[in-house]
C-alpha cells in the first residue's frame, strides 16, 4: 500500500504531535518508510508544506528525495475529482480553496486498491462544494482514507523495540 501524505499530517505532527526536536524517531522513521516506497508526499503537499518558514520547511527539503512522489498528477483525474467529488460549477476561488486536496485524492484514484490518502481531516458530511473534507470526499470516490494514527499503527511506527 501506498501511502500519500496530506500537508496536515506533517503540519500537525510537527506541532502538536511529534516535534521535530523532541521526537526525532518519528521523522527518521518517516524518512526510512519514504525510502521503502510506504509513504510520499505529492508535489503540490510539498509545495504547500514549503510556503512556511519553519524547521518542518527545511526537513522536507532536506528529504525530498525520500519522500517527494516522483509521479506526474493526470489532469483529467484531477477535473474528475474535482467534479465529482466537490460540485461540478467551482468558481476559482472555490477551487483554489480546494488547493492541493484535489491534486492529493487524484493521485490515489489512479490505483484505489494499492493507494490510501492520509489526512488528519475530520469527516464533515453535510458541508459542500469547496467546503467539503478530504476524508468525505474520498468516500465518495471510493478511496481509502485514514488519519496519522492509522497510518503508525498499519506501518508499526514505535520509539522502542
Amino acid at each position: 500500500m501506498l501511502y500519500l501524505l496530506d500537508a496536515n499530517v506533517l503540519i500537525d505532527a510537527a506541532r502538536d504531535y511529534y516535534p521535530l526536536d523532541r521526537v526525532s524517531e518519528f521523522w527518521s522513521w518517516l524518512v526510512q518508510m519514504g525510502k521503502q516506497g510506504h509513504v510520499k508526499v505529492p508535489i503540490e503537499i510539498y509545495d504547500e508544506v514549503m510556503k512556511g518558514n519553519d524547521a518542518l520547511k527545511y526537513w522536507l527539503q532536506e528529504n525530498k528525495d525520500a519522500l517527494l512522489f516522483n509521479e506526474l498528477v493526470s489532469q483529467p483525474l484531477v477535473a474528475e475529482v474535482t467534479k465529482r467529488g466537490y460540485a461540478p460549477c467551482l468558481t476559482d476561488v472555490e477551487i483554489e480553496k480546494i488547493g492541493g486536496d484535489a491534486f492529493l485524492i487524484a493521485y490515489a484514484i489512479v490505483d484505489p486498491r494499492q493507494r490510501c490518502v492520509v489526512t488528519t481531516e475530520h469527516s464533515k458530511p453535510k458541508r459542500t462544494g469547496a467546503n467539503r473534507h478530504i476524508p468525505d470526499v474520498c468516500e465518495d470516490l471510493g478511496i481509502k482514507c485514514i488519519n496519522t494514527f492509522e497510518l503508525i499503527r498499519r506501518l508499526n511506527f514505535r520509539t522502542s523495540r
